[in-house]
C-alpha cells in the first residue's frame, strides 16, 4: 500500500504551495533540464518545511532551483508517486499495439492509484503538458520531460539487469500521460502526435552534400530569476 503524501487537501495543497513559481518560468529555456543552484534548493526546502508560505520571490531564486525543488520533493519521497505495484500493468499496457486501445488501458490503470497519488499526479502532468506546449521556447517537449520525470515518478530499482531493456517503456508511459494530459485526467479527446519528419535529400544529384558554413553555438544556459507577476492562475494548472 502506497501513501507518499499526507489525506488531501494538505497532500495536493502542499505541492501547489511548492510548484506554483515555476508558473512564472514556463518558458524558461531547459526547464527541468538545466540544474539550479543546489545551494538555493535545499534552502528552499529547508525554508518551505518551516513555513509553507514562504515567498519564492523575495527569495530571488532562479527558476531552475526551484524546478530542482519540486524534483527532490518527488525524489524524497518514502514511495514513488506512480505506485509500484501497477508498474508491471503499465509497462504491459504500454506495449499494446492499438494506440486508442493502449491510452484506454492506461487510463483504467491510474484510476486505480491512491486518490491522493492520482490528485498529485494529475496535477504534475497537467502542469508537464502546460511546459510542452511551450517547447518552441523552453525546448522541453513531452519526450525531453519524460526523459527528466521518469526516473523521479517511478522510481525502478536501477541494480537490477532486466530493467534495462524495460527503460525506454517507462519513459514512454510518462510521456504518454503528458501528451494525452486532457484525455486522462479531463474527458478530453485523444491527440493525434504529430511526428517530425527529416527533410528530403537534396534534388540536385550534382550537389549531394550543401557548402559547408561556420558551426554558431548558441550562448550558455543563464538561470533566469523568477519575477513577480501582477496576475495568474491561482492552480496554475489551466
Amino acid at each position: 500500500m502506497s501513501l507518499p503524501l499526507p489525506p488531501p487537501p494538505p497532500g495536493p495543497l502542499r505541492l501547489r504551495r511548492r510548484r506554483r513559481p515555476t508558473v512564472l518560468g514556463l518558458c524558461t529555456e531547459g526547464l527541468y533540464r538545466v540544474s539550479g543552484n543546489k545551494t538555493d534548493q535545499d534552502n528552499i526546502q529547508k525554508q518551505f518545511d518551516q513555513d509553507h508560505n514562504i515567498s519564492l520571490v523575495s527569495m530571488e531564486v532562479t527558476v531552475n532551483a526551484v524546478a530542482g525543488a519540486l524534483k527532490a520533493f518527488f525524489a524524497d519521497l518514502p514511495d514513488p508517486l506512480i505506485p509500484y505495484s501497477l508498474h508491471p500493468e503499465l509497462l504491459e499496457a504500454a506495449k499494446i499495439p492499438d494506440k486508442t486501445e493502449r491510452l484506454h488501458a492506461l487510463k483504467e490503470i491510474v484510476k486505480k492509484f491512491h486518490p491522493v497519488n492520482y490528485d498529485v499526479f494529475r496535477y504534475v502532468i497537467t502542469h508537464l503538458n502546460r511546459v510542452s506546449q511551450q517547447n518552441k521556447i523552453n525546448l522541453m517537449t513531452a519526450d525531453n520531460l519524460s526523459i527528466c520525470f521518469w526516473p523521479t515518478l517511478m522510481r525502478p530499482d536501477f541494480e537490477k539487469k532486466e530493467f534495462l531493456s524495460t527503460t525506454k517503456i517507462h519513459q514512454s508511459v510518462v510521456e504518454t500521460f503528458i501528451q494525452q494530459c486532457q484525455f486522462f485526467f479531463y474527458n478530453g479527446e485523444i491527440v493525434e502526435i504529430v511526428n517530425t519528419v527529416a527533410p528530403p535529400p537534396p534534388s540536385n544529384p550534382g550537389q549531394l552534400v550543401e557548402p559547408m558554413v561556420p558551426l554558431q553555438l548558441p550562448p550558455p544556459l543563464q538561470p533566469q530569476l523568477i519575477q513577480p507577476q501582477l496576475q495568474t492562475d491561482p492552480l496554475g494548472i489551466i
